[in-house]
C-alpha cells in the first residue's frame, strides 16, 4: 500500500508511513496564477492507496478530490483527520444545503476514516464503493496518555459544555484523573454564574478539553473563570486546532498556561500525533 499525503497533512502522512511501515509516495503540488490547483502523484501505485488529507480550507477539499481521481484505479482508503464543513450538518433554514453531506457525497472511495468528527451522523452521508460505513476514530486515549505524561500533581479535566462531556470522560479515563463540566446557573435576571458542576477547582491544575478550538472566545472566558475560582494552572487541550483570527492571543491573554493539540491540523501546538490511532483504525477491518 502506498500512502499519499495531501498538502495539509504532510507531516501526519509521514508519521503514518513510519507507523505502518508503508511507502510514502512523492506527490507534487502547485497553484496556477489563476488560482487553480495542480497535483501529480510522482510514484507508481501498486493497486492499493491510502490518502491522508485534512480539509481545513476549500483548497484542501479540491486537493483531496484531485488525489482521489488520480488514484481512482486503486483500492482506495481515505483518512480525513479534520473534516471541514462538519459543523454544517443540519438544515436550519429552508434553502440551505447540508454541506457536510455535500462534501461526503463527493468522495469516491472504498474506506473512509475520520477523527473526532463533529457529529457521527455525518458518517451516514458517505456512500462507499465497498458498501462499508465510514469510521469515526477517537483521539481521547492519545490525549489522555499525553496529559498523564505531563505529571500534574492535582489534575482536573473540564468540559466547557455538555457537548464535550464524553470526550472529556474518555480522556480522563485514559489519564486516570477526575473530570467535570462547566454549567451555567442563573442567579437573577442579570447575573449568571458559570462553574464546575461537582468539583472545586481551588489549587488544582485544570485542563479544559474540547474537540475543537476555533475562535477561542468560549475557551478564553472559561480560562478567566477558572483562574478567578483559584485554579493553580489552566491548560487547554483539543483534537482539532483550527485557531482562526486571533485565537491564540485570546487564550494567552486570558492566562492559559499551555495549549496542547493533535496533528489533525498541523500547527505549532500539535504535540500529540494521531498516527498510531490511524494505524489502529486501518487494522479494524
Amino acid at each position: 500500500m502506498k500512502i499519499l499525503a495531501g498538502p495539509s497533512s504532510q507531516f501526519l502522512a509521514s508519521r503514518v508511513a513510519k507507523e505502518t511501515k508503508c511507502d510514502l509516495a512523492l506527490v507534487e503540488f502547485k497553484k496556477f496564477p489563476d488560482g487553480e490547483l495542480y497535483l501529480r502523484i510522482a510514484d507508481e501505485l501498486d493497486g492499493e492507496a491510502l490518502i491522508i488529507q485534512s480539509t481545513v480550507t476549500n483548497d484542501d477539499v479540491i486537493s483531496l478530490l484531485q488525489l482521489i481521481d488520480a488514484a481512482s484505479d486503486c483500492y482506495l482508503r481515505i483518512v480525513i483527520p479534520y473534516f471541514g464543513y462538519a459543523r454544517q450538518d443540519k438544515q436550519f433554514k429552508p434553502g440551505e444545503p447540508i454541506s457536510a453531506r455535500a462534501i461526503a457525497r463527493s468522495i469516491d472511495a472504498d474506506e473512509v476514516h475520520l477523527v473526532n468528527v463533529h457529529d457521527t451522523s455525518t458518517l451516514d452521508h458517505f456512500k462507499l464503493r465497498s458498501k462499508r460505513k465510514a469510521i469515526n476514530l477517537s483521539a481521547a486515549r492519545i490525549m489522555g496518555n499525553h496529559l498523564r505524561g505531563m505529571r500534574f500533581e492535582s489534575p482536573l479535566l473540564v468540559s466547557p459544555d455538555e457537548g464535550a462531556v464524553q470526550l472529556v470522560q474518555d480522556t480522563a479515563d485514559a489519564m486516570k484523573a477526575e473530570f467535570d463540566v462547566l454549567v451555567k446557573t442563573r442567579v437573577s435576571s442579570e447575573q449568571v454564574i458559570i462553574q464546575p458542576k461537582h468539583v472545586d477547582v481551588d489549587r488544582k491544575e485544570v485542563v479544559i478539553v474540547d474537540d475543537m478550538i476555533s475562535t477561542g472566545g468560549t475557551m478564553a472566558g472559561a480560562i478567566k473563570l477558572l483562574k478567578s475560582q483559584g485554579a493553580r494552572e489552566v491548560h487547554v487541550a483539543c483534537i482539532h486546532p483550527v485557531f482562526s483570527q486571533n485565537a491564540r492571543l485570546l487564550l494567552y491573554h486570558s492566562g492559559v498556561e499551555s495549549i496542547i493539540a493533535t496533528d489533525t491540523i498541523e500547527r505549532a501546538e500539535s504535540v500529540m500525533s494521531v498516527a498510531p490511532l490511524i494505524k489502529e483504525g486501518l487494522q479494524m477491518r
